[in-house]
């Protein structure tokens, strides 16, 4: 049987985004060049929800993009834009055709071939990369049970349907809570109907529940379990169609930042985003971008990498800035 088609999509924009968009492509087309997909930029539109024009304008980022074989799709925003720019992630769903996907945020390498993955789209699933950010129960309630309880019932759901009951109660780990990192699903209208839904509640019209809540940035990390749930989904390896330790292991690194890539990434992952790098046409757009200069061809990110032993990482990311920090290294 061949390897199924997908697609990815990922934001692009003025700015930042623009040029992690750039780096992206260049890893998805030199580390898994048998991979058939599409790959959409989706492209957040000029509107009331943006104070200045949000598109890539023309110039060697958009270019390199479309060398590289990417599609730059226009969305509207109409519920986030510059107040919530995460939304982009669940609008931008709007800019794919009809078809399976992955949605992964535009500061992610990829780092090994795509076309050899297994993966069951009709299972949703989402990055476990995460930490416990939210939500953050009050000493005297309501606690986790009550709080994401009040979320699925809200969304049709039920909470004893998405505990990992391997973490005891009340545990941040026993709860379906992602990184939105990443996400795939089969049917892209029904995933934003869904993830949207549940976003604009929370934002809009929350539970009880949420009172003491607080929902920037996190508002995107909410909602998407609820979708992720309402679609049949869940954890990689468990009801997600997709084993674990693929995205974010062996396919994939999301860097976030450069001083974060070369401190805490594997040796693969480092050697996929150097070897992409390396091409002339992709590296003189590539330099436009500072902390891509600095870390990727002027030695900063070997001088991150000597300062960490990736077997032995302090627990919390906080430590690793803070010490990226002080020895004059850390840039976003």
């Amino acid at each position: 049987m061949p390897p199924v088609s997908w697609n990815i999509l990922i934001i692009g924009q003025a700015g930042r985004l623009m040029h992690e968009a750039t780096l992206f492509a260049a890893t998805l087309r030199h580390n898994a060049p048998r991979w058939s997909g599409r790959l959409i930029v989706a492209e957040p539109q000029p509107g009331p929800l943006w104070p200045a024009d949000p598109r890539i304008p023309e110039g060697p980022q958009r270019d390199l993009l479309h060398h590289l074989g990417a599609e730059i799709v226009p969305f509207e925003s109409r519920h986030f834009g510059h107040a919530y720019p995460q939304g982009n992630k669940i609008e931008g769903l709007a800019a794919l055709p009809d078809g399976t996907f992955v949605f992964f945020d535009t500061d992610t390498a990829i780092t090994g071939e795509l076309a050899d993955l297994e993966i069951d789209f009709t299972r949703p699933a989402a990055s476990m990369k995460r930490e416990n950010t939210w939500p953050d129960p009050q000493l005297y309630g309501p606690d986790y049970n009550e709080i994401w309880g009040a979320l699925h019932a809200r969304r049709g759901g039920r909470l004893a349907d998405t505990l990992d009951t391997r973490w005891p109660d009340n545990h941040w780990r026993r709860y379906l809570y992602f990184n939105a990192g990443w996400f795939l699903g089969a049917d892209p209208a029904a995933f934003q109907r869904a993830f949207e839904a549940a976003a604009l509640m929370i934002r809009d019209d929350p539970p009880d529940a949420l009172a003491s809540q607080i929902l920037d940035p996190w508002l995107d990390q909410a909602a998407l379990p609820l979708a992720i749930h309402e679609r049949g989904g869940g954890r990689p390896g468990g009801r997600g169609g997709i084993a674990e330790g693929v995205f974010d292991g062996s396919h994939s690194v999301h860097w976030r930042a450069m001083p974060l890539l070369y401190a805490t990434a594997p040796d693969h992952a480092i050697e996929a985003v150097e070897a992409a790098s390396r091409p002339n046409r992709v590296k003189k757009v590539l330099k436009d971008y500072e902390p891509f200069r600095r870390f990727l061809y002027q030695g900063k990110g070997a001088r991150a990498r000597a300062l960490f032993d990736r077997a032995d990482l302090p627990r919390k990311e906080q430590a690793i800035r803070n010490r990226l920090r002080r020895e004059g290294l850390w840039m976003r």
